[in-house]
């Protein structure tokens, strides 16, 4: 690693973002994972971008999916950060393990969090070792504000695949 690359390293430690649960559905799959990597891209038109790492499963299933959910994950909500960070899908059925309906595009909406949103795939951006997936909202439910789980707490979940 170059000193460049060093420096950036420990500079981007110090952010502290909110984390988010995406979840997909494609050829009748599904899956989810805990998201660190993750913005509003655009105002007018309203515009996301979710970034998934390419060695995720959900990032196999999210490639094949219209329709991608982002859940906001609030600080109590530990267990699922743990499930959906430190399981992978290759090896766990998630979804047999919490509540979920049938969301827009068929992708699972996590019934323990009320605050998510779904969004149209419109692009997907090679950005590395992640995808950004570009998306424009298209349904969603917003139940006030809450204290976010954090990327500071998720640093003691052991990943289910690596970054």
């Amino acid at each position: 690693m170059s000193a460049t690359e060093t420096t950036f390293a420990r500079l981007a430690a110090e952010i502290d973002a909110a984390m988010v649960i995406v979840t997909a559905s494609g050829d009748r799959e599904r899956s989810g994972c805990l998201v660190g990597f993750h913005t509003q891209a655009s105002i007018r038109p309203p515009r996301f971008l979710a970034c998934i790492s390419k060695l995720n499963r959900t990032h196999r299933v999210a490639w094949r999916a219209e329709v991608l959910i982002v859940h906001f994950v609030p600080e109590e909500a530990t267990g699922l950060a743990e499930l959906f960070g430190g399981e992978s899908g290759d090896d766990v059925d998630k979804f047999a393990q919490v509540g979920w309906r049938r969301g827009p595009g068929g992708a699972p909406v996590l019934t323990a969090l009320d605050t998510w949103f779904a969004g149209r795939v419109l692009s997907r951006l090679d950005l590395g070792d992640h995808t950004g997936f570009l998306l424009a909202p298209i349904e969603g439910t917003a139940h006030g504000r809450r204290e976010p789980f954090r990327f500071h707490r998720a640093r003691s979940i052991a990943p289910g695949h690596p970054a």
